[in-house]
């Protein structure tokens, strides 16, 4: 992430005053916020993992990005956040070495883009799954979706090598001491088309593939109530009503599709929290690219770098409120039993794609020819309604 380093020289040619020192303010900040929200967040992202990982039940192909956007996040945490508190406690010293300096600058930028393509590749699960079922059954498998997710690991690893030739250490001597800050040894100029390029790949560009993906899904979900039950309800052919049977088949459409429905909300709200928790940070690097000095506010760093902590750490309780497997599976690993938890049967499907075949795109063809759905007769119920 940026930092407020600009000179790609090591400074020892002249001895300046006092080493500064941040405000004890945002020292204070720095050393209480920053240590929580990271140990809240790594402890959660770490449940995330065990609880996918060691219940056969949770091994879905959504899980699977989940899982990798689960330790994305635990590695921000750890490459960025780690190193903000120890440089707040020794007055803005960088104390992990040239070393330290290009591991963790490679770090920090591969868990924020692996995080990043881990939220694309569940979004076009979810469209796969929901808008074109039938593709959904080739393509939303468990091994499939592990491929993919190695693949966004290794291709934001190798994207992020980059970093690693751009970050150096600067030293800058005072008359109380050297100061070592890890920086970027060329001029601002140079790397700023490289953070260009990284707002569009790993920003904009997500997001508006979000926005149009999650609005063809809304059409799926949420275009319409189910037509309501009357004797040609399910085109079975009966005059008496529908059978115990096909209520049933009702019963477990309506279930499978309401946890479709959450599955969905908690994935928008996981993408709408990362587009609002992103937004400082991004917006001051392009400010800062058309300003000259940059505003590097050590106040509003400090808010960046707590919305970008937050944005890791908070997945986790997004999960637990919003889906009641993960619930679950966190109360079980709690007490040390990860078992099969006794849900509705509707909850078996929540975040497996290949269920209800043929529903959804009904469903679409219904919502442009109102009362299609009406007219079929000798239909299967599982795939009317």
């Amino acid at each position: 992430m940026e930092k407020p380093t600009e000179h790609p020289e090591r400074a020892n040619a002249s001895v300046l005053g006092p080493m500064p020192r941040p405000p004890l303010a945002i020292q204070a900040v720095t050393l209480t916020l920053v240590p929580l929200v990271c140990a809240v967040g790594m402890a959660g992202n770490a449940m995330v993992v065990l609880v996918v990982v060691w219940s056969r039940h949770m091994v879905t192909p959504t899980n699977c990005y989940l899982v990798s956007l689960a330790t994305a996040d635990l590695l921000v945490l750890l490459a960025a956040g780690v190193p903000t508190v120890a440089e707040a406690a020794s007055a803005r010293v960088w104390v992990f070495g040239h070393a330290g300096c290009l591991g963790i600058t490679y770090l920090q930028y591969v868990g924020i883009n692996a995080s990043t393509g881990s939220i694309t590749a569940f979004t076009v699960e979810r469209y796969l799954a929901i808008c074109r079922p039938l593709r959904a059954q080739a393509l939303c498998t468990v091994p499939r979706a592990k491929r993919i997710a190695a693949s966004v690991w290794l291709g934001t690893g190798a994207y992020c090598m980059l970093w690693v030739f751009l970050a150096d250490t600067r030293e800058t001597s005072y008359a109380d001491g050297v100061q070592v800050q890890c920086g970027y040894r060329v001029l601002r100029s140079l790397y700023l088309p490289v953070y260009f390029l990284d707002f569009a790949l790993f920003y904009a560009l997500p997001l508006g593939l979000a926005t149009v993906f999650y609005e063809l899904i809304a059409r799926v979900l949420f275009a319409g109530p189910l037509p309501p039950g009357d004797p040609g309800r399910w085109g079975s052919g009966h005059q008496g009503g529908p059978t115990g049977q096909e209520r049933f088949s009702s019963r477990g459409i309506r279930g499978a599709l309401n946890s479709r429905k959450q599955v969905t909300k908690m994935l928008v709200v996981v993408v709408v929290l990362f587009a609002l928790l992103w937004l400082p940070y991004r917006t001051l690097v392009v400010v800062n690219s058309f300003l000259s000095p940059p505003y590097l506010n050590l106040g509003f760093l400090l808010f960046c770098c707590l919305c970008i902590y937050l944005n890791s750490a908070i997945n986790p309780i997004v999960y637990a409120l919003m889906s009641q497997r993960f619930r679950e599976a966190f109360h079980g690993l709690f007490q040390c039993r990860l078992t099969q938890p006794k849900l509705p049967t509707q909850e078996a499907t929540l975040v497996y794609c290949p269920v209800i075949k043929d529903y959804s795109q009904h469903r679409l063809r219904s919502w442009k020819e109102p009362g299609s759905l009406m007219s079929r007769q000798g239909g299967d119920p599982g795939t009317s309604g």
